[in-house]
């Protein structure tokens, strides 16, 4: 319960920020559209959302944590600061000439991320200019990185999360301020929207790094020592911030084989920016909550407490993202339509966004496991095996896509990425197992089929619901029928889906309720 209290409140913020982002998508949508001005907005935005991938959102702290739990443990508290500021600086340092060789390089990279911008048009040098507007947020990224990762080794797992929803309120407040001013799908709309995301992640910044500075591990000064313990965390980061990269690599892999096809890159960029939802929360609950109690586990040395806590990160992962991929191919159309349909997207860019949507939504549940399975790994300080049974599942990524867009287009590059999934999940799983690493619970073997039981009942109920609806309402006129048809959906889809595992004994939603009290 303590687990799940933890990800509730990791999963709130989590949710809340990408309800916020959801929100900056749709005025996007609708100051934009789906074309050549948001094909190459989109294409530059693949570098700062890179980095947020790889370092804001947690893939730090499969190294951070463990090392700065057993920093604390063996030397106390002053040597975690020291450790902080170090690894702060180094950061801060390396991300800053980062951002300007991007800034300098900016016509290389669009070349090598959108190679079907070469053909004649405005994609190509748009696409420059706003990659120089938005590398900024690069340096920043790894500040909020490392001031997110001592939080949570700290057991502040609400602060850090909070700090996401700071940094999409800002881009929220640009995208409104645009569409309250009535702006245009112009050149000079995208560039400010590309300039945001630096202000917002200084902004994300404040607010994470005020957090860190009223604890007593607070950093005093910048440090660029490469003492041992940072040489080791570096070594020990690298492989697991690449691991938790892959998934941004393979949109951005698909979006080199969609370039070529006007609008392809901007129906994957949203179809993804839905799947992404769950897989949001999931991963930074994971990143912040699960993967230092099993952390805490196994330097406890209690197997019995360690299997229970696996199983019960097997378990929250497979329950919030089974409804959710089958929820995606149900109202694939209603979701994508309800959210972005307005302004300039128009109903073939829904119809598009959702058939890439129905498409991804299959692998929802296979990342979802691999990051679970990343974590038991990363708890045991081995960073490695998740990076390579990661490039094993993008290798599946970028061979599907080449080998369906000729026949499927964006589609099929969807569903090459949703089958890289659950091949890298696959692989891990074997892996850990042989190891002994992997341990589950017999009553969790019990609650997995009766949440699948309660996804297939969830199922039915909004297949039927939403095939009632159409013959009694027209709910494809007007944005605001098409929006509460869709919550009315979500909403019964979820109450039956809570109901369903409260009567098969999954979980009680009242202890959950009385938990979740507890912690605020």
């Amino acid at each position: 319960m303590s687990i799940a209290r933890d990800v509730t409140t990791v999963g709130a913020a989590t949710l809340t920020s990408r309800l916020l982002g959801f929100l900056r998508d749709a005025g996007v949508a609708a100051v934009l559209g789906a074309g050549p001005l948001s094909d190459a907005y989109f294409a530059a935005l693949q570098i700062p959302n890179l980095f947020r991938r790889l370092l804001a959102e947690g893939a730090l702290n499969s190294a951070y944590v463990p090392m700065a739990m057993r920093i604390r443990d063996e030397n106390g508290p002053v040597a975690v600061r020291r450790f902080g500021e170090e690894v702060l600086g180094t950061m801060a340092a390396s991300l800053c000439a980062v951002a300007m060789l991007c800034a300098v390089f900016a016509p290389v990279i669009v070349h090598l991320l959108a190679p079907g911008f070469r053909e004649p048009g405005d994609r190509f040098p748009l696409a420059v200019e706003f990659v120089r507007l938005s590398v900024p947020y690069v340096a920043v990224s790894g500040v909020v990185a490392v001031a997110a990762s001592a939080l949570n080794a700290e057991g502040r797992v609400g602060a850090a999360a909070f700090g996401l929803v700071v940094f999409n309120g800002v881009l929220v407040s640009v995208v409104l301020a645009l569409i309250l001013s009535d702006a245009q799908a112009t050149p000079a709309a995208a560039a400010l929207l590309s300039a945001a995301m630096a202000v917002a992640g200084i902004a994300q910044f404040v607010c994470v790094g005020s957090a860190w500075l009223r604890l007593d591990v607070r950093p005093r000064r910048l440090s660029l020592a490469l003492s041992p313990s940072v040489r080791r965390f570096f070594a020990q980061a690298i492989p697991g911030v690449v691991a938790g990269g892959i998934p941004q690599l393979k949109l951005m892999a698909g979006a080199m084989v969609a370039s070529s096809s006007q609008a392809a890159v901007s129906w994957l960029y949203y179809a993804n920016r839905l799947y992404e939802l769950p897989l949001g929360v999931i991963s930074i609950a994971i990143a912040s909550v699960l993967g230092p109690a099993i952390a805490a586990s196994l330097r406890g040395g209690d197997h019995g407490q360690g299997a229970g806590t696996q199983s019960r990160a097997l378990e929250i992962a497979l329950a919030l993202s089974l409804p959710a991929a089958v929820a995606f191919a149900v109202l694939s159309e209603a979701i994508a339509g309800g959210l972005f349909q307005r302004g300039a997207f128009g109903p073939r860019d829904t119809a598009m966004v959702a058939a890439a949507l129905t498409a991804i939504s299959a692998g929802l549940p296979g990342h979802s496991l691999e990051k679970v399975m990343g974590a038991v790994s990363f708890a045991h300080e081995d960073t490695h095996t998740p990076m390579y049974t990661a490039l094993c599942g993008l290798a599946t990524a970028v061979t599907g896509a080449i080998l369906l867009f000729p026949h499927y287009g964006h589609v099929g590059v969807a569903a090459a990425i949703a089958l890289s999934g659950w091949v890298g999940a696959t692989l891990l799983a074997i892996i850990l197992w042989r190891r002994g690493w992997l341990r589950i619970e017999v009553a969790a073997w019990r609650r997995l089929p009766r949440i699948v039981l309660a996804t297939v009942i969830m199922g039915g109920t909004i297949t039927g619901g939403d095939a009632l609806l159409k013959s009694v309402l027209d709910v494809s006129g007007t944005s605001l029928a098409r929006i509460a048809t869709l919550g009315l959906l979500v909403s019964a889809g979820f109450s039956v889906y809570a109901l369903c595992l409260q009567v098969f004994g999954v979980t009680s939603v009242r202890g959950l309720r009385q938990a979740i009290r507890e912690r605020l």
